[in-house]
């Protein structure tokens, strides 16, 4: 009805009505955009400052902090914090942890929310709610539980320690349910009478089909082990297991009363350069993931 009084209404307007439309919005229309890419730059001038930061020297930071431009460009800093600070060692540590931890949640929290939506089981209702429970729980709860679990598995100290809680995150298995839920159910009978397997169904026809859903916890699950500090400062004993975060928190207080900012700011841009990568890359699916999943 809505729709029908409203094109009765553009039947009935005369051509100045029309005109005073189109000039309301050609001037509507350069003020949004202007405010848009405002925002955009007020957003933005935190990272510009970092990345001029990480081009200057430590004289030249403490000299002129604000200045946005670097006076003598360098790319010593960058060069230091692989030379001798060892962050080659904590990016291939955290590159190592971070695919575990997308591989895990694609297959198990995949199967999972796939077993939870299309497969009727005993007890399915529970195991639903055990994990909208688990989405809620805080980590600090079960940091400790998760920790001796670690130790007497023998993973202490180890890149699999690291990425063993991290390999089926609740929110990757409710994400999975809530995709999996989309499609018609018509759709795996059919695959079921041909005679296929749930094994087949799974990765032939269902893992296909939920590629937004698969993006969007492949970039949430990235982000989860990327970022994250406590359990890997806990886990990794030595130098030689720390990630990432943990590595450049370290080589913040490497020097006794001496911040290096050029060389932090170095660390920052090579911890979230990836992060910005990959979401520029999967941006696309994962809002369309987002979309399908009802997280609205």
């Amino acid at each position: 009805m809505t729709a029908l009084a409203a094109s009765s209404e553009d039947a009935h307007m005369t051509t100045a009505d029309r005109i005073a439309v189109r000039r309301r919005r050609s001037v509507s229309r350069p003020l949004l955009y202007g405010a848009l890419v405002l925002c955009a730059l007020l957003t933005l001038l935190p990272f510009l400052w970092v990345i001029s930061g990480s081009l200057r020297s430590l004289d030249e930071i403490r000299s002129d902090p604000g200045a946005w431009l670097p006076h003598h460009l360098t790319f010593d800093n960058f060069e230091r914090l692989f030379r001798t600070e060892g962050f080659g060692r904590f990016l291939v540590n955290s590159i190592v942890v971070a695919v575990m931890v997308v591989a895990g949640n694609i297959v198990a929290a995949s199967a999972a929310g796939y077993a939870l939506a299309k497969l009727d089981f005993a007890g399915r209702r529970i195991a639903f709610a055990a994990v909208m429970g688990a989405m809620m729980v805080p980590l600090t709860t079960v940091f400790v539980t998760q920790f001796v679990i670690t130790v007497d598995l023998g993973l202490a100290d180890t890149l699999t320690g690291i990425a063993l809680p991290s390999l089926a995150l609740p929110l990757s298995v409710f994400i999975m349910r809530q995709y999996a839920m989309s499609i018609p159910d018509e759709l795996l009978e059919a695959a079921r009478i041909d005679g296929a397997g749930e094994f087949r169904i799974f990765f032939g026809i269902f893992l296909p089909l939920a590629g937004p859903a698969v993006a969007t916890i492949t970039i949430m699950s990235f982000l989860n082990a990327w970022n994250n500090f406590l359990w890997p400062l806990i886990v990794a004993q030595s130098m030689s297991g720390y990630t990432l975060p943990v590595g450049l928190a370290a080589t913040s207080q490497a020097a006794a009363h001496v911040t290096d900012y050029g060389l932090m700011l170095a660390g920052a841009i090579v911890v979230m350069l990836p992060v910005l990568v990959l979401f520029l890359f999967l941006q696309r699916y994962f809002v369309q993931g987002v979309a399908g999943t009802g997280m609205r």
